[in-house]
C-alpha cells in the first residue's frame, strides 16, 4: 500500500494525494483545481508552483528553471504533506 499526503493548494483546497498514482499536477486536475501547463515534462515551467512548506521529489528531472521553494507541477510527486500556492 502506498503513502498518501495532505496537500493544501493556495490555502484553500485539501488534497489527499497518492504519490503513485501520478504528478502533483495530475492530483490536483483531478481535484477540478484550475491549472496551469503546457508541455507536462518540465521543458517550460508554466507549471511552476510556489512550496510553502514540505517535501517533494522529482518523477524526472526538470530542464526549465526552477529557484529554491518552487517546483514545476507536471513532473513531481509530494514526499510529504504539502502546502503550495499555484
Amino acid at each position: 500500500m502506498s503513502k498518501t499526503f495532505k496537500v493544501r493548494v493556495n490555502g484553500q483546497h485539501e488534497l489527499t494525494v497518492d504519490p503513485s498514482a501520478g504528478s502533483l499536477l495530475e492530483a490536483m486536475e483531478a481535484a477540478g483545481i484550475e491549472t496551469r501547463f503546457h508541455c507536462r515534462d518540465g521543458f517550460c515551467g508554466a507549471c511552476r508552483t510556489k512550496v510553502t512548506s514540505g517535501d517533494i521529489d522529482y518523477i524526472n528531472e526538470p530542464l526549465a528553471i526552477v529557484r529554491p521553494g518552487e517546483c514545476l507541477a507536471c513532473c513531481c510527486i509530494p514526499a510529504s504533506d504539502l502546502d503550495i500556492d499555484h
